[in-house]
This record gives structure tokens, sequence and C-alpha cells, in this order.
């Protein structure tokens, strides 16, 4: 049942509902042209109404990595990075969409030091609700806990001060923490938000539920979340994609 309700069929959301999809895309690694053509070709089967991306790399000879899957998707996006504007080269996080942007924000994640980011995206459906967005992507050292402590708080804080005028808007966040779900850094996250891929498949293990490893040929590890408030939102289906090398 559970490698069914994970097969790479379209995943069709209920009337009411919407699609989104976490991916860090692994800047310009490997072959980039054609990791892009895959990258497309997938996203525009899935058709998701929101896109989180991580590791979004701008640089002399490579054009902004978001703003191209943004043009060959029809999507509009936001890009957030700690390399200032015109800078030699920008590496961050994107939020893609194909539904008008009505509101978005930036932060640099604390401890500064570290060159992390969050953005959010306020994003309006056409029967006009709305959907808070927030990407980041954490520390990457497996020691490094302290360090994504600190920065989940600066994530949390950051939703509550884009979302302080009441959370009318439903909760969606995105992203590659780089903790697995019994790291301890991780609990406020699971405090506040529901864990989308958990909660549609309780029973799944390592390693089907890692988003990270089998492509690359190191250990299976589940770091990349989905995170939504379940005053708002109910997850329906939910699977790993572009998992295959």
């Amino acid at each position: 049942a559970t490698a069914a309700a994970l097969a790479p069929a379209q995943v069709t959301a209920p009337a009411n509902g919407f699609t989104a999809v976490t991916l860090n895309i692994w800047h310009d690694q490997q072959d980039w042209p054609a990791r892009r053509a895959v990258i497309v070709d997938t996203l525009r089967a899935l058709a998701p109404d929101v896109i989180f991306l991580q590791e979004v790399l701008e640089k002399e000879g490579l054009p902004n990595q978001a703003q191209q899957l943004a043009d060959s998707l029809g999507c509009a996006f936001v890009f957030t990075s700690v390399d200032p504007v015109g800078g030699a080269k920008r590496y961050g996080n994107a939020i893609l969409t194909r539904l008008p942007i009505v509101a978005q924000h930036e932060i640099k994640l604390p401890p500064l030091d570290d060159w992390r980011v969050a953005a959010h995206a306020r994003v309006a459906f056409p029967d006009g609700r709305a959907l808070d967005a927030y990407v980041t992507h954490l520390h990457h050292t497996e020691e490094g806990a302290t360090i994504r402590a600190e920065q989940i708080a600066g994530l949390i804080a950051f939703v509550d001060s884009t979302r302080a005028d009441g959370p009318d808007a439903a909760l969606l966040i995105g992203g590659d923490f780089n903790a697995e779900p019994e790291w301890l850094e991780l609990a406020p996250m699971f405090e506040r938000f529901t864990d989308v891929l958990a909660a549609v498949h309780p029973e799944l293990v390592l390693p089907a539920a890692a988003t990270f490893g089998p492509a690359t040929g190191t250990t299976p590890r589940r770091i990349d979340y989905l995170f939504c408030d379940d005053a708002q939102l109910v997850p329906t289906a939910a699977r790993v994609v572009l998992g295959a090398p």
C-alpha cells in the first residue's frame, strides 16, 4: 500500500485544495541543463501551485536558476539571498507560483555568519483565499544542532511577524532543514506545525521516506519537509519526487 501511495502518478488536489513541491536543486552541480530539463518535465506533469526551491544559484554564465524554472513553468517567483543584488554570485532560496503574489518578505536568519535566509510570499487563490508560503534552507553539518535551533527560532519568529495581522491565510513552509525528524532541534516545528508527509504516511520509514541520498548514492535521509498549519489545511496526499538518479 505504501509503495502504491508513493508511486510516481499524478497527485490531484481536491476541488478546494492545491499542490506544492519542495526541492533542493543542488545548484549547478553535475549537468545542470540536463537536470533542469528533468525538473521542468516533472514539475509540468505535477502542475504544483507552489514550488519551494533551495540552493538556487546565479553567477556569470548562469542566469538565476529560479528564474529559468519559473520562465519554463509560467510562474512568478520570489528569490532571496544574503548576497547583494548585482553581486557576481548570488545563492539562496525561491518560491515559484502560478498564483498572484500579493505580499513578500525576506529575512537573514541568525546566526548571521552562517549565511542562511528565509522568504515569504503571500499568494491569492481565485476564490479569495490566501496562502502564506515560506521557504528556507538550514545549516548543513550534523554537529550544528545549536545553529539549526537558532535558525528555527528565527524562522518561527519571521512567520509570526509576517502574519501579525492575524492568521487569515493558510500557512505552508517548505524547505531543506538538514535535520532528521527525531533530531531535537526540529521539535519546535513539530509542536507548531503539521509534517505533511508523516501526516499522510505515518508508517513511512527509511529508505522509502528518504528525501536525500538515493539520487547521489549517499546514506538515505529525510531532511526536506513541507509543514502546514492544520487549522487551515488538511494534507490529503504526499510523496517523494525526483528521487531517482
